[in-house]
């Protein structure tokens, strides 16, 4: 990810938009712990509230991985097809993971 690229983009310094994506990071953990509980419940509401969420942070920030992912949780989980949800929720959090590591937060 090029932080000096986006951080002018979006009008912010370099350090502004890297903390503001490791907010983003942070919350989304929380998000996906609830998301999965949320999948285990079959609370399809819950689910499309917290992907709809993280797609507007994602959007935000320029996030377009993490962006088109929330997408198809909430697409998948409207059309309940809570395994495929389920699949997205873990490659989700897979790439957040990844996100960690490479900003050491």
């Amino acid at each position: 990810m090029n932080f000096d690229k986006m951080s002018r983009i979006l009008g912010l310094e370099e350090d502004e938009y890297i903390e503001l994506v490791e907010l983003f990071i942070e919350t989304s953990k929380s998000d996906i712990k609830n998301l999965q509980d949320a999948i285990d419940n079959k609370h399809i509401v819950m689910i499309g509230e917290i992907a709809h969420s993280l797609k507007g942070a994602a959007m935000n920030l320029g996030l377009d991985d993490f962006l088109e992912l929330a997408k198809t949780i909430e697409t998948t989980a409207r059309d309940g097809e809570l395994e495929e949800t389920a699949k997205t929720v873990e490659t989700f959090r897979k790439k957040l993971h990844n996100s960690v590591d490479v900003l050491g937060c």
